[in-house]
């Protein structure tokens, strides 16, 4: 009988969680390893609740530790550290993993911003020690960037990105973890031009949200912006580009807009407002309207996702 692949994630809140449950649905065991705080008594629940929502099996529950110690180390095939972003808390956790997990088990982390070369700075390793950076909600998003240091092995980087391809993932090759990787600097470029419109007095947030989800943002829905440069002619865009882009923001710090909205407290939906006014109620409508697209998107592009977690050609 085929061995069951155990995964042990260090980190339960909800990247974490949603992590875990994202591999077992697809039938690997589990391990959540989080200190007894305020997240430890509704990781059971959070786990089902986006087991639930892809699809997994009830039956496939979590083995739930509130320390490292306490793994079945031998039995682990695959580690996903998924802690706040303090590198300090992140450098220690890698230097028990080290210590801890078996020489061949692939050592990653969940960071968004912190490079794997800082995490893993100092340990004899390195070489196994890389970055899988899942976007919210990571049971739902297909894509994960894994990020290789200088000194990442690239045979352990292929058997994270195949195992990530065994869950159904697509696995995001970046050769250098340069800051913000790859899809948050993509991310950052839009939302630096999007917010710096909002300062000129251009656009409203909710004329700026329609203009990227009903206008360009639709269409990378079924191509990412090289493919659909290439369906509307290079030649067209290089022109646009020649008039555009002395005009574009290419400022060096967070827009005004941003930073007024920060220093008056106003974070988002765990503040109660952002850029619009949240309720309790609001916040749970909210959610269910996004996660329910996002798995429409997900049903819809099915063929396209398999097909993309199954090229070896990053």
């Amino acid at each position: 009988m085929k061995k069951r692949r155990h995964l042990a994630v260090i980190g339960g809140g909800t990247m974490g969680v949603d992590i875990a449950a994202s591999f077992a649905a697809y039938g690997w065991s589990t391990t959540i390893v989080n200190p007894p705080d305020v997240r430890w008594a509704s990781i059971g629940e959070r786990f089902n609740t986006a087991l639930k929502r892809i699809g997994g099996a009830a039956d496939f529950q979590p083995i739930l530790l509130q320390a490292l110690g306490g793994v079945a180390w031998a039995e682990v095939d695959l580690v996903i550290e998924a802690v706040p972003e303090v590198l300090a808390l992140k450098q220690q956790i890698f230097a028990e993993l080290e210590r801890l997990a078996g020489p061949d088990v692939p050592l990653c982390s969940n960071s968004s911003a912190l490079p794997i070369s800082a995490i893993a700075e100092g340990l004899t390793s390195q070489h196994r020690m890389l970055g899988t950076h899942y976007f919210m909600p990571a049971h739902l998003v297909p894509g994960v960037e894994v990020v290789c240091s200088e000194k990442t092995d690239a045979l352990v980087a292929d058997s994270v990105a195949d195992a990530l391809r065994s869950v159904g993932k697509v696995p995001i090759r970046v050769k250098k973890d340069l800051p913000g990787f790859l899809v948050n600097r993509l991310q950052h470029a839009v939302s630096r031009e999007a917010l710096k419109l909002i300062d000129r007095g251009i656009a409203t947030a909710e004329d700026i949200d329609a203009a990227v989800r009903f206008g360009f943002g639709f269409r990378y829905l079924a191509a990412g912006p090289c493919l659909q440069r290439d369906h509307a002619g290079l030649d067209v865009h290089h022109a646009a580009g020649t008039s555009i882009y002395p005009d574009l923001c290419n400022d060096t710090v967070p827009s005004k807009t941003l930073t007024d909205l920060v220093a008056q407290g106003a974070h988002g939906m765990k503040a109660g407002r952002g850029f619009y006014e949240w309720t309790p109620g609001a916040i749970a409508k909210e959610r269910q309207r996004y996660e329910s697209l996002l798995a429409a998107a997900s049903a819809l592009l099915a063929d396209e996702i398999s097909q993309a977690s199954h090229s070896k050609s990053d």
